[in-house]
């Protein structure tokens, strides 16, 4: 069993400032809490309610789908998110028992299918990749697709299960993780960073400037703001360029007294676009999503969510029967390569856990155990040693976090 957070006489060589209150930000501080560090979250708006307002992580649809998001190029990432996704049993279980909250996790498997004939050469492309990764699916035809979704439009021409592939519900889970992290000893902080100085007072090796002016004294400090992160300024140029990369949803909910629409994720390739349903457990539909490199851009658009809808019917007809409840727009934070920056820095005692671009999600539990390890060893784990923040190099900075 790991120690719980210490208290206020620990030296200052224990202490941490994690900067972001998102899933990544959150389960890097309850770890290293656990870890016997003093730590203290800086988040803008502080998780009181069902979610933090300015937390990514609560727009996301909580696909742990390592299988079917598989990319030609990526195998690396797609082993890093099968060993995360292995995580997430064990994971769930110590959290929602240190949090007590329960996060909405679904094992019922995910579904890939294809529209077109096109679509079904990509998806059978993708699935002679999934088999040389070892990763367990099964390729299906139209009609064993629809006998296991039969809300499932007729035109599918196929499709790969992957009953691995499962599902979260995200705000449940930074609630949950808020929770265990304020159990375990974690300090939140509401500010905005604005910049990282060196050394800090009191002895401390860095310092954390709010935007109010307070200074908070540490001897490690985490950017975990998502792609707000490289906008936190640093004493060197070590933070590479973060982009934003928008995404459109909305969540929708069955009539009362209605059968759910679909019993899995439903994941589809509709003329080269992808699209998703995500059922939870109340009968709420997530269905997404747009990605689009326009900045920090975060309007909602009559095109994008017609896109998502368009795509989403194509596959199953039913959802134009749904009660939309809410529509949403989140900002993705993207690396240069498209893959995490974990880890120290050339900055001592700077540490990066960001630009975990589509899998923010799916990579939370292995993303924690690695950030606590380098946070009390000064490495990471050999496993994600690829993901090192310091095999990029930082280009643009400013001072302020928006």
């Amino acid at each position: 069993m790991r120690p719980t957070g210490g208290g206020p006489g620990d030296a200052p060589e224990r202490t941490v400032v994690v900067v972001g209150g998102g899933l990544v930000g959150r389960v890097t501080a309850w770890r290293a809490a656990q870890e016997g560090l003093r730590v203290t979250l800086v988040e803008p708006d502080p998780v009181t309610g069902p979610a933090g307002a300015r937390a990514a992580s609560t727009v996301a649809a909580g696909m742990l789908t390592p299988a079917t998001e598989a990319v030609f190029g990526e195998e690396p990432l797609m082993e890093f998110g099968v060993r995360s996704a292995g995580m997430y049993p064990g994971f769930v279980a110590e959290l929602e028992a240190a949090g007590g909250i329960r996060v909405g996790y679904r094992t019922t498997g995910t579904l890939l299918v294809a529209f077109d004939r096109d679509d079904m050469a990509v998806l059978t492309d993708l699935h002679r990749l999934q088999e040389r990764l070892g990763i367990a699916t099964e390729r299906l035809t139209s009609r064993e697709c629809r006998r296991l979704e039969p809300v499932l439009a007729p035109s599918v021409r196929g499709g790969v299960l992957a009953p691995d592939d499962h599902s979260v519900d995200p705000r449940l889970l930074l609630r949950a993780l808020a929770a265990a992290g304020g159990r375990a000893g974690v300090t939140e902080t509401a500010g905005r960073a604005e910049e990282v100085t060196a050394p800090g007072p009191g002895g401390a090796r860095l310092g954390v400037r709010l935007d109010d002016g307070r200074v908070l004294p540490a001897h490690q400090v985490v950017l975990a703001a998502g792609c707000w992160s490289d906008r936190v300024k640093v004493p060197e140029p070590v933070v590479p360029p973060l982009r934003p990369v928008k995404g459109q949803l909305l969540r929708a909910r069955v009539p009362a007294g209605e059968p759910p629409l679909v019993g899995r994720t439903v994941r589809g390739l509709v003329r080269g676009f992808t699209t998703y349903l995500v059922p939870r457990a109340d009968g709420e539909v997530v269905i997404g999503a747009t990605q689009e490199e326009l900045g920090y851009d975060t309007s909602l658009t009559a095109g994008g969510l017609w896109q998502v809808l368009r795509d989403a019917r194509e596959l199953v007809p039913g959802v134009t029967e749904l009660e939309v409840t809410e529509t949403c727009v989140g900002l993705r934070p993207g690396s240069p390569d498209n893959e995490p920056l974990l880890g120290p820095t050339r900055v001592p005692g700077l540490h990066l856990a960001a630009g975990h671009f589509r899998h923010g999600v799916l990579l939370t539990p292995a993303t924690g155990e690695a950030m606590a390890r380098a946070l009390t060893t000064g490495a990471l784990p050999e496993y994600a040693r690829r993901f090192a923040a310091d095999r990029v190099s930082g280009d643009a900075h400013t001072t302020t976090w928006e």
